[in-house]
């Protein structure tokens, strides 16, 4: 797949050839999805928690007698019945983490991008450098390059100018290329690739044997 290569100022400078074993691989819905869940899942952090009866502190009296009293039978007013008393099958901390072998994880990455190009939502970057942080500019370029659409930005390396500049626009986000993941994939309109931030995720991605 070739697609257009853009600069900032929303200028076609050149076309590249996009890796057909990333970018057109068979697009599985159930993969994406599995792949979605296991990321939220793990983002959970698990601290929720209850007091059992054992746990909650007083009631080591009975309340009262047992017989002769007219009134049930209690042993303690910690008891879940009462007021103030411990919780039963209520939540208590634990690990929600899910697996995923990792050559599942980055086939959904590439069902993910190939759903984007053939929908041609992605965005190629000659560059993506500014002199200093200048989030009015960024976002100017944005609007120059998509329009309104949200957009997922990947950069080959780290740099907090790019960043700082992004960081503030509440429709775009920037993320390294090695983090990229189905979550983020999914929840912005487009997805802006500079050109070295392309090469790293088609080498990333790219399948073992040729197997897609």
């Amino acid at each position: 797949m070739r697609v257009d290569v853009w600069n900032l100022k929303g200028e076609k400078v050149d076309t590249v050839e996009l890796d057909s074993a990333v970018f057109e691989a068979p697009v599985k819905p159930d993969l994406i999805l599995q792949a979605l869940v296991r990321q939220q899942a793990n983002a959970r952090l698990g601290t929720h928690s209850t007091k059992t009866r054992s746990q909650v502190r007083g009631g080591g009296r009975k309340p009262w007698r047992q017989k002769g009293t007219g009134r049930a039978r209690q042993g303690s007013i910690r008891a879940a019945q009462w007021v103030g008393g411990g919780k039963i099958h209520t939540p208590h901390p634990r690990s929600h983490d899910l697996r995923m072998p990792i050559k599942m994880r980055r086939a959904a990455l590439r069902s993910a991008l190939s759903a984007k190009a053939a929908e041609a939502r992605i965005v190629v970057l000659d560059e993506l450098k500014l002199e200093q942080p200048k989030t009015k500019e960024m976002a100017q370029a944005l609007t120059r390059l998509m329009g309104g659409d949200s957009a997922l930005i990947l950069m080959a390396t780290q740099d907090t100018i790019v960043e700082k500049s992004i960081r503030n626009l509440a429709r775009a986000k920037a993320i390294r290329a090695s983090y990229l993941n189905v979550r983020d994939l999914l929840g912005f309109d487009r997805l802006v690739l500079p050109l070295p931030a392309l090469a790293l995720v088609q080498k990333m991605l790219a399948p073992a044997g040729g197997q897609t």
